[in-house]
This record gives C-alpha cells, sequence and structure tokens, in this order.
C-alpha cells in the first residue's frame, strides 16, 4: 500500500501562486499584434499617447506583471545556476567529447530540469 503524499506547505503556496498568476495571464488580453502599430506612434517625448479600452482581467494582469516577470526571470538564472554540467569523470571512448552530468541532480546532461527551463523560453 502506497503511502498517502504529506503535501509540503511551501509547495501548495508556491503551486497556489503560480497557478493564479497562469490564470490571470490567460483571462488577459495579449498585446502582441497591437505593438506593431503602437510602436510606430512613439512621440518626441519617448511615449505613445494610448487611449484603449481594458478589461478588469487586463488590468489585474499589468498591475503585477513587471514583479512577476522579474520574479520568474531571477527562478529561472537560479535555476540554471544549480543545474548547469560537469564532467562526470570515467572512460569514455570519445575524449574530445566527455560524459557530462548536472550538477545538482546527476542526471545525464542536459538534465530534465535544463530541459524544461529551455523548452519553455525557447516557445
Amino acid at each position: 500500500m502506497k503511502a498517502d503524499r504529506v503535501a509540503d506547505p511551501r509547495e501548495t503556496r508556491l503551486r497556489e501562486r503560480l497557478e493564479t498568476i497562469r490564470a490571470r495571464s490567460e483571462k488577459s488580453t495579449s498585446w502582441r499584434s497591437s505593438t506593431r502599430y503602437l510602436s510606430r506612434l512613439v512621440n518626441k517625448q519617448g511615449f505613445v499617447p494610448v487611449r484603449t479600452r481594458l478589461a478588469r482581467e487586463d488590468i489585474a494582469f499589468l498591475a503585477g506583471a513587471r514583479d512577476e516577470v522579474i520574479a520568474f526571470a531571477d527562478l529561472g538564472i537560479r535555476l540554471l545556476e544549480l543545474h548547469r554540467p560537469q564532467e562526470a569523470g570515467g572512460i569514455t571512448s570519445d575524449p574530445d567529447s566527455p560524459i557530462r552530468r548536472c550538477r545538482a541532480c546527476m542526471w545525464r546532461w542536459p538534465c530534465p530540469t535544463f530541459r524544461a527551463i529551455d523548452d519553455a523560453i525557447d516557445k
């Protein structure tokens, strides 16, 4: 019989925070198509005079977007600092390409954590 996994309250809190950020982001409107047009409207002072209708979800997203993006960038950098390659040592048939492993989890390089970050960033 498998023992029930006891949830760490920190993990639960972080998971809820990330799910909230994701939900708020998905509800907001993408500005991707508008940015091409808006970039041509930059005035002499370096600003774009914008008049638009923003939904409540858009305002909630924009209110925290800067801080959340900085936090996610910091998280990514910290994870990359932890999950980086090191030579695994041992004998290899190709001395120019030694076997490498992750410093943190000891998986063969690139480790699953690095691949997940790479996949998420390169979308």
